[in-house]
């Protein structure tokens, strides 16, 4: 069941302005029982996790022994390991996609932190590129749940920018084809882009973010995350919102680019 919450969701509260380190942070994420607040910069920047404290300070820095292709969003297990997901695909054309596994047992090196690589790819993608009516295939957007990742693509076709589809693989070392699982679409336009995601720590809710507002997901059946109803809260401005991870059952942080003068910020979103 699609809907639109039309009750007025307030501003985004802003906790801190992030240092020009994370100028193009794309991805948030909270390990449970750390006060850290993990984030990471997109492709084209250098391999590396950032702890920061809650108001938004970085505190450690870690150095993954692995490329950042094109690093666009972060999630945790339930031990604490981290994984990176590098499976930007911006022409969906890339071979490489993979997850990159952080064990717990590193979040405090100081040595450069070795990687367990999770590749996969698309069962539907025959032809990279495809054409570009089937460029499906970008992805922003993961987080762990029961053994699995769970993906969330992005869509760069021309008048259906607002659809996402929604693969699982397994959590685990190897090379994996992804199983598709359902697809839901929000509108056509860009700022409909899905950007980062993440699941509520009982698994009861899952939101999906894009530039203009965060989608959540409740009563859906099994790990069909799209099924069930769909609520949308906007936001009272729009900028490059590229992350996203739940606090509590009621409360996410969001981030967003820095970019034309705008942003570069780490929000506090309430979804009452």
């Amino acid at each position: 069941m699609l809907s639109s919450l039309s009750c007025d969701t307030g501003n985004l509260t802003v906790i801190a302005d992030l240092p020009s380190t994370l100028k193009e942070v794309s991805g948030t994420e909270i390990v449970k029982g750390s006060e850290l607040i993990w984030m990471l910069n997109d492709g084209g920047n250098k391999p590396r996790l950032y702890g920061l404290s809650r108001q938004g300070k970085i505190v450690k820095e870690l150095k993954i022994d692995a490329k950042n292709n094109d690093w666009e969003d972060l999630t945790t297990d339930d031990s604490g390991n981290i994984y990176i997901g590098d499976f930007g695909n911006n022409l969906s054309e890339r071979k490489n996609l993979a997850i990159l596994k952080v064990a717990v047992s590193h979040l405090d090196s100081e040595a450069k932190v070795p990687i367990e690589r999770i590749s996969f790819k698309y069962p539907n993608q025959k032809k990279y590129p495809p054409k570009k009516k089937q460029l499906y295939f970008d992805c922003e957007s993961f987080f762990f749940y029961n053994d699995s990742l769970y993906l969330f693509t992005k869509s760069r076709v021309k008048g259906d920018f607002g659809r996402t589809d929604l693969y699982k693989i397994p959590a685990k070392r190897g090379q994996h084809v992804a199983t598709y699982i359902d697809s839901f679409t929000s509108c056509s336009d860009l700022e409909c882009w899905i950007t980062s995601a993440d699941i509520s720590e009982d698994g009861k809710k899952v939101i999906l973010l894009n530039h203009k507002s965060v989608w959540v997901f409740s009563d859906f059946v099994g790990d069909d995350f799209l099924s069930g109803t769909a609520n949308e809260y906007p936001f009272e401005h729009e900028s490059q919102k590229e992350a996203v991870c739940f606090i509590d059952q009621n409360t996410i942080y969001i981030t967003d680019e820095r970019a034309h003068g705008a942003g570069g910020n780490l929000y506090r979103f309430n979804l009452n």
